[in-house]
């Protein structure tokens, strides 16, 4: 079993608009753009970081701006619903502030116990808060007050038609198996209190991924 890995360092998405998917992060998620780059196998495409201050490990969702990208359609053998730590007792303030920006609330629940809400992005990829005792620092340079920003990444979906082979690899790299809900099956890296969770959902009929999921609604 490995030891050295400590959870999520970042997740990677495309984006069909760089200014959309710019002003969504920064000004709606309060995140801050960390860093533009190139994709270094295809130096025309952007690459755009968003997390905290520093950048820290765990905090970061980058993007490859790729103009008028079509929609694609979710599946098998992909990463899905990043979801970000929030405060606890801070999804409704949330609430108030996604409906001024007329963001699309696609769901809200409960997961493990904690209240999350699912989100529409701007290219119909699902993004989810989760309520989080997080003490991880926030970005404080966007309008956001601090008591409801965004802490950082907590956890992402890998849907699978076979979820055996995946546990396996998973617990090797140190997780740990969790809770179980449904089809969804919990796995965490114990001595990290930040983004160290992954969930593996078993879906044996669905269809293969394409690069990009529309929103569940």
């Amino acid at each position: 079993m490995l030891t050295q890995i400590t959870g999520l360092h970042h997740i990677t998405s495309f984006a069909s608009d760089a200014r959309e998917n710019n002003n969504f992060f920064t000004k709606i998620r309060g995140l801050r753009r960390v860093k533009k780059t190139v994709n270094f196998d295809n130096p025309s495409v952007y690459h755009l970081y968003f997390g905290d201050r520093l950048g820290s490990p765990g905090s970061i969702m980058t993007y490859f701006p790729i103009p008028q990208k079509p929609r694609s359609t979710r599946g098998n053998g992909e990463v899905n619903s990043p979801s970000f730590a929030i405060p606890p007792d801070s999804l409704e303030a949330w609430h108030q502030h996604l409906r001024v920006h007329n963001i699309e609330i696609s769901a809200t629940d409960h997961l493990s116990g904690a209240a999350r809400m699912q989100v529409c992005a701007t290219d119909g990829e699902t993004i989810t808060l989760i309520e989080r005792a997080d003490n991880r620092k926030p970005w404080t340079g966007s309008d956001l007050p601090n008591e409801i920003a965004i802490r950082g990444l907590y956890s992402a979906v890998l849907q699978v038609a076979d979820a055996g082979p995946t546990g396996d690899l998973l617990r090797f790299m140190g997780y740990q198996k969790g809770d179980a809900e449904s089809a969804m099956q919990q796995f965490f890296i114990p001595q990290n209190s930040g983004a160290n969770t992954l969930d593996i959902v078993e879906a044996p009929s669905a269809p293969s991924a394409t690069e990009e999921a529309h929103c569940i609604t």
